[in-house]
């Protein structure tokens, strides 16, 4: 587990930097290391930065602290999990330089990155939403390194259910679906569905169409208007809620399924029907009925017939999950090799006045002591030049007009990942509670062909 904290340095940047790299505190600087900089000039390497950046403001640098549970890891694999979260984090954008502090009853990162970039001298923004990310970030990498992980308290806690609701601003309708599909598989016959429906808080309309309204709890206020089943959709219409009472499925036209095919909703339905008849307390020990209630409802709106063709879809998703991450990976490396070679390539050329100077100069040494912090910035960026294997400078203008083109395709190829991945989780999800509910039906197991 891992407990994260940011905040700006105003001031005395030299002074954070000299603190959290403090031999005592690292196994002798056993345990620093530095991104886009070198440790130990990277208050030089940050003001030229800061010099350029077109907001000025009084933030210098962001100190971000990653502190562990005692005894949960070792000195390695923390600052290993704090370099993979300055790099998720600061997507090769911003230097930074961090540290991994022994000294105490516990493992602790400190990781202080410059406030302006290094392609764009923008300001790095730091809210709410930033902070959400790198908390989110460091409980994934601590998951993943088999570290344990802050988990919220109960009232802040949302369920897949609630989270999928806001996300989508469910409407009536789409609750009252989740409602008539939960009821169903506890249905008799068409009067314990209504009683059921009444039990969920439904108010009922019987006439030419069956309609429902859902009543004020407390919770959440009262419908104002009855909403009809057959407005939901096909599945939704009182004849069709009978048959699925009863078990019987329709044929859905062009796509029919093969002999050796079963309804996957169906057969659901009957799995619940039957783990219902052993007994609802038992039942709801197995699995939560809203959530099946949900994947009912998901594999209909998706229209998944099979079990065969749940699996394939999860794998089809799968694979476009994986294509989106790999191809999100290479643009990030690409824009941080980029914006190396942009800060390098700007400090090369800003300096290289004085490089000459320092040639032409009578008293080279006391020439030197004058401008040391601008040779030695100069020398480095010569220096990271040579080993990119730069011969001849690129025009710096071409150069982060590309870098913004490459970032806008991150961004496209970001929001691609993020939607691959959301929907490899929803089918996950779905995937998951068809299996509880399909072994656990009473004398039955699901058993896949392969």
């Amino acid at each position: 587990m891992a407990v994260t904290k940011i905040h700006p340095i105003k001031s005395t940047l030299k002074k954070a930097l000299d603190y959290i790299e403090n031999p005592d505190k690292t196994d002798g600087k056993l345990f620093v290391s530095s991104y886009g900089c070198s440790y130990e000039t990277a208050d030089i390497e940050f003001q030229m930065l800061l010099d350029q950046a077109y907001q000025k403001g009084n933030n210098l640098a962001h100190h971000l602290i990653q502190a562990f549970e005692p005894g949960e890891t070792t000195a390695e694999q923390a600052h290993e999990i704090g370099r993979q979260l300055a790099d998720e984090v600061l997507q090769g954008k911003y230097p930074y330089v961090i540290t991994t502090h022994i000294d105490k009853g516990h493992l602790h990162n400190h990781i202080i990155f410059c406030a302006v970039d290094m392609a764009n001298q923008r300001k790095y923004i730091s809210n709410r939403q930033s902070y959400a990310f790198i908390r989110r970030t460091s409980d994934r990498l601590c998951k993943e390194h088999g570290l344990s992980v802050v988990r919220p308290g109960k009232d802040k806690g949302k369920t897949y259910a609630e989270w999928d609701a806001q996300k989508k601003g469910k409407s009536w309708k789409a609750k009252l679906k989740i409602a008539i599909d939960a009821a169903i598989p506890q249905a008799k016959d068409f009067d314990s569905f209504l009683r059921l429906m009444e039990a969920q808080g439904y108010e009922v309309k019987q006439g030419k169409f069956i309609s429902f309204r859902a009543l004020a709890d407390g919770l959440r206020p009262g419908q104002e208007r009855f909403t009809r089943c057959k407005t939901l959709g096909e599945d939704y219409t009182e004849e069709r809620i009978n048959q699925r009472i009863k078990g019987i499925a329709i044929d859905r036209g062009p796509r029919r399924r093969s002999a050796g095919e079963i309804s996957l909703r169906i057969a659901l339905e009957d799995s619940i029907k039957a783990q219902q008849s052993a007994g609802y307390a038992r039942w709801a020990k197995l699995h939560n009925l809203k959530q099946a209630a949900n994947s009912l409802n998901f594999i209909t709106e998706h229209q998944i017939d099979s079990y065969e063709g749940l699996e394939s879809r999860l794998a089809e998703i799968s694979a476009a999950n994986d294509a989106a991450a790999s191809a999100l990976k290479d643009a990030e490396r690409r824009l941080g090799d980029m914006a190396l070679l942009i800060k390098n390539l700007s400090a090369y050329k800003q300096l290289r006045p004085v490089a000459l100077e320092l040639r032409n100069a009578k008293d080279k040494a006391a020439f030197r002591r004058q401008h040391e912090s601008q040779l030695i910035l100069y020398e480095a960026a010569a220096k990271a030049l040579k080993e990119a294997g730069v011969t001849k400078l690129p025009n710096l203008y071409a150069l982060k007009t590309e870098y913004k083109k490459l970032d806008a395709e991150r961004e496209r190829l970001s929001a691609q990942y993020s939607e691959a991945k959301q929907k490899l989780k929803e089918y996950g999800i779905v995937k998951q509670n068809v299996d509880s509910i399909l072994r656990t039906a009473p004398g039955k197991e699901h058993t896949q062909e392969r």
